[in-house]
């Protein structure tokens, strides 16, 4: 529960100062990261929904965890879809955003954090036996991935003025969400060592 409240805490945060400073430069791909800490956010926030009423002494309702997994799968393809059209958006437009030297510097700082929490997840998850927890884990480390490609086109921007990178690398990051996405839904999530029975 702790990592989900930590999840919840950093992603409000990372997402106020990722559309803040997205507006302010005109970076849709700063804008598109905050958005993502909102998917984030409304993720956890399910998971640890599900922690409490199990801690309070429910009974592990499958039908209600499968509903959960069908959230946490559309999240992610609102992810796919949101940063495929903003690569779309990317290579055809012709405005040039400004550098920002808070976008890199928070999703640096994205870089290095949001790895540690999916790895932390999942191994609670695999530990609990909950596909749920494994599934958020797995959100949390694409969001880790988005947080490299971000930092890699606001970087090559601000240096190279590069503006097709960070387009390219979402594309990927569709792709990827797209795959997760689809186990979720079908709650497929792959437990590790049969831990989700």
């Amino acid at each position: 529960m702790r990592l989900e409240q930590l999840t919840i805490g950093y992603n409000v945060v990372e997402g106020v100062i990722a559309v803040g400073a997205g507006v302010a430069a005109g970076l849709v791909s700063l804008i598109g990261f905050g958005v993502d800490s909102g998917i984030e956010v409304a993720a956890a926030g399910v998971v640890l929904h599900r922690l409490l009423s199990e801690l309070r002494g429910g009974e592990v309702d499958e039908a209600a965890e499968r509903r959960s997994l069908k959230f946490i799968a559309a999240t992610f393809f609102a992810l796919a879809a949101y940063v495929t059209v903003e690569g779309v958006i990317r290579l055809l437009g012709d405005e040039t955003p400004d550098a920002s030297p808070i976008g890199v510097a928070l999703t640096g700082a994205s870089v290095v954090i949001m790895p540690w929490l999916a790895r932390a997840k999942r191994r609670a998850g695999e530990a609990l036996g909950s596909r749920l927890v494994i599934a958020d884990a797995a959100e949390t480390r694409l969001c880790a991935w988005l947080s490299v490609s971000t930092f890699a086109g606001l970087l090559a921007f601000s240096l190279f003025g590069w503006t097709w990178l960070d387009a390219l690398a979402g594309f990927v990051i569709a792709g990827f969400a797209v795959m997760e996405g689809r186990e979720a839904w079908e709650g497929k999530i792959d437990c590790g060592d049969d831990a989700c029975g």
